[in-house]
């Protein structure tokens, strides 16, 4: 259960949040929900796939491992990578669309702060406000992350739409092999179908280019080549199991 409140410099000046990531904070999942504004971003790291939600509509994921529950680029405190998707960045914030005073203005999106999330102290962590109660630097890096999640939802029906439009969504399924005994096969996934992508007409090019949604098309195929990442990591994780129990056995001995 979360205990969201809207954030304010008053009622929350001495709050403060952990950073770091670790299972504690949940960050121990083997794939993250992304969004069409962090694609750049996120396929230099990670694979990206589709897949559908409980009402059927399809979302963008970043694959973090191969086993539930398993996040490789999770060691100790530390995310190992260049960039960490935003919905795990965002932490213990999200956005709301909040009303003002006037009856007749638009909702706005407000910063709201999960008062019950691992990650919020009053005694240790990255504070929220400056003394004198402006925004510190963490709050401001947060209220960026929270940016490209708020655009990336605006973007994401637009995004499909276009791709299902042009018929370029295809399910896939992933046999990764780590050995001759072992393999891992990732079904109920979808992707960008490059034999259609690289076939679209001239005004379908047009379409999805207007709307800036070929490049997320090619970012999503460029992304796959980290699946072979996920294998050497898979593999490295193993061998230093392997070599901790071979250990732990000869000093029993």
């Amino acid at each position: 259960m979360s205990n969201k409140a809207l954030l304010n410099n008053v009622d929350h000046a001495n709050l403060k949040v952990r950073s770091g990531y670790s299972a504690e904070f949940g960050d121990n999942v083997n794939q993250a929900l992304i969004f069409p504004t962090e694609f750049a971003e996120i396929q230099r790291e990670y694979p990206i796939f589709f897949r559908k939600d409980a009402n059927g509509a399809f979302q963008s994921v970043a694959l973090l491992g191969l086993d539930k529950d398993e996040n490789l680029f999770l060691e100790g405190d530390a995310w190992q990578a260049r960039y960490v998707p935003a919905e795990r960045a965002r932490g213990p914030f999200s956005i709301a669309l909040q009303r003002s005073g006037r009856p007749d203005a638009a909702p706005e999106p407000m910063i709201h702060i999960d008062l019950d999330h691992p990650r919020v102290s009053e005694r240790e962590g990255e504070a929220l406000f400056l003394p004198h109660g402006g925004n510190s630097p963490y709050l401001e890096r947060s209220a960026r992350v929270l940016g490209l999640i708020h655009q990336g939802i605006a973007q994401a029906d637009a995004m499909f739409a276009a791709f299902e439009s042009a018929g370029l969504i295809k399910p896939v399924s992933v046999e990764i092999k780590l050995s001759e005994t072992e393999q891992y096969n990732v079904v109920d996934y979808f992707s960008i179908d490059r034999e259609k992508l690289v076939a679209l007409d001239g005004p379908n090019l047009e379409s999805l280019n207007r709307a800036g949604f070929l490049q997320a098309a090619f970012l999503v195929l460029s992304s796959l080549n980290n699946v072979n990442r996920l294998i050497e990591m898979k593999n490295r994780k193993r061998e230093g199991a392997w070599k901790a129990r071979a250990n732990g056995r000869g000093g029993e001995a």
